[in-house]
């Protein structure tokens, strides 16, 4: 489920401002993250998840976003609980493309 969706590049020419492009997408599933928010309810700082899509000065676009491990130890959840997070993954590295 997509929650939002902000242009940052957009925000910026709005402003009178130039960079870049680069956007966040902001998304999650209820079912995999309300169990780790019971968990760890800190846990909401990082969830939704959050995947970040930018262009460099070369004109290549890449995707960045928090591992599955990172938020787990970062909120010193069960490392079983990474599976909630991991399906998310293979959705990022498709949209990313080739």
């Amino acid at each position: 489920m997509v929650f939002c969706r902000i242009n940052f590049s957009a925000d910026a020419a709005r402003a009178g401002l130039s960079m870049r492009p680069e956007q966040l997408l902001i998304f999650g599933n209820p079912k995999a993250g309300t169990p780790l928010m019971v968990a760890s309810p800190s846990v909401g700082l990082d969830l939704p998840l959050k995947a970040l899509a930018w262009e460099d000065a070369q004109g290549r676009t890449w995707i960045t976003f928090n591992s599955a491990n990172y938020v787990t130890q970062r909120h010193q959840l069960a490392p079983a609980m990474n599976a909630n997070l991991e399906a998310a993954v293979p959705l990022l590295r498709r949209a990313a493309g080739p």
